[in-house]
């Protein structure tokens, strides 16, 4: 029978696929933007950034509204604010009115992934989160990947700023979708089954985060390390949303209709990365354990990531760029389910602060990746020196990331595998 909880998921990834199509706009119809507004690299750094900034101030007060208060409600209004402000980039001409639209663009879409999480916390049992991470995440991949085969073509017939505002609708329409269909408590969603409560179990209908959850949250060391790790990562995703398509234009030396092409691919290769890494994740954690399952998927994925990087920097054939970076974001996106999951088990039912503690770091991570890349660029006019700093951040997460227990968290909760051995431990126990 069809499981309700399923096309949660499923919405949850639409609007995914819109997140990333609604960010990714700015960073793939840049060199146009920059064009026919005259903006200089350390102009076009601050006006990446605003987003960035507004984004990373913001995640956690959406996340932790979203525990609170319901994700139906907090979803609704990130969809529609952010719908507002994408279609305001477009009447855009000047660089101070720009920046200022995209940090509020970046406050409205703030919390969208936080909430994200909170939702399958509470509608998925802990054997699906991974997949239900991965799910999602690979829905953002198709997004980030569907922005150049798109959207610079549509800018090319049309103009740029016709793509803001056709985005825009697409976005106030599932804002409107998630409002109308969408429940809180998987109890009180019309038509689920009592089998499938039952597989999502009782604990998933209980209210949402009450106050102190974020003291409490900030108290954990394993909150903390796992927000070094991520703002580290964070140095290595934002260079792809935002520097990438630029760098493959003047560093690459690729023309604007073989960026629109070639940029797709990193983020093609990573829906399935996002996929399998969720599955693997999963799979893994039964057999050795959810602590050991996460710590290697995430540490092991971003050591060959950051190696990817490095080389990419130093060769010069497009053929070669192409390969290396689609190879090194899929490797990085490999990690991202593990460790959007060990988030989730740190956080327990507040999982939506715990997640958007974690994003604020990856955004805080991105304004150090966007504006040192524009300022080294500027200054130097080499652009492969920064893409080299940016992977010796990558490699520093991954060190980062093999420290994490995600099952020290707040809400304890015993490993997958100790779960497993607990009724043989209890029987040898009566035997002894």
């Amino acid at each position: 029978m069809p499981r309700k909880r399923y096309a949660v998921v499923g919405l949850l990834s639409v609007v995914s696929v819109i997140t990333f199509l609604d960010r990714m706009a700015i960073s793939v119809l840049g060199p146009r933007i920059q064009r026919d507004l005259g903006l200089t690299p350390e102009q076009w750094g601050w006006v990446l950034s605003a987003y960035v900034i507004a984004y990373g101030l913001f995640e956690i007060p959406s996340g932790a509204l979203g525990d609170r208060h319901g994700q139906r409600r907090e979803l609704s209004r990130i969809a529609a604010w952010w719908s507002g402000f994408t279609a305001l980039t477009g009447a855009c001409t000047r660089f101070i009115p720009l920046a200022i639209v995209r940090f509020c663009f970046g406050i409205g879409s703030a919390g969208a992934y936080p909430n994200a999480s909170g939702v399958l916390w509470r509608w998925l049992p802990a054997r699906e989160r991974a997949r239900g991470q991965g799910a999602v995440w690979a829905a953002s991949r198709l997004g980030g990947a569907l922005a150049p085969l798109l959207l610079v073509p549509l800018a090319i017939h049309f103009g740029w700023r016709v793509v803001f505002w056709v985005l825009a609708v697409i976005g106030a329409v599932w804002a409107l979708a998630w409002w109308l269909w969408y429940h809180d408590r998987p109890a009180e969603q019309p038509g689920i089954r009592p089998e499938e409560l039952a597989e999502i179990g009782p604990r998933h209908g209980d209210a949402h985060g009450g106050k102190g959850a974020l003291s409490r949250l900030l108290g954990l060391r394993q909150l903390w390390l796992i927000v070094l790790a991520y703002g580290c990562y964070g140095c290595g995703s934002w260079f792809y949303f935002n520097w990438f398509p630029t760098w493959m234009v003047h560093a690459g030396h690729f023309t604007l209709r073989q960026m629109g092409v070639y940029a797709a691919f990193p983020f093609l290769l990573g829906i399935g990365s996002n996929l399998i890494g969720g599955t693997v994740c999963d799979r893994l954690g039964t057999r050795i354990g959810l602590r050991n399952a996460t710590r290697i998927m995430t540490a092991g994925c971003l050591i060959v990531g950051a190696g990817l990087l490095f080389a990419m920097s130093w060769v010069t054939g497009r053929a070669a760029i192409v390969i290396l970076a689609s190879a090194g974001f899929a490797t990085m996106d490999l990690m991202l389910p593990a460790s959007w999951a060990m988030c989730m088990s740190i956080g327990g039912n507040h999982g939506g602060a715990a997640t958007g503690v974690m994003n604020t770091a990856g955004q805080a991570g991105g304004v150090l990746c966007t504006l040192a890349f524009g300022y080294i660029a500027g200054a130097t006019g080499n652009y492969e020196l920064p893409v080299r700093a940016v992977a010796l951040m990558v490699l520093i997460a991954a060190v980062v990331f093999s420290r994490v227990d995600c099952t020290a968290g707040l809400t304890a909760e015993p490993d997958t595998l100790e779960k497993s051995l607990a009724p043989h431990l209890a029987a040898l126990e009566d035997e002894l």
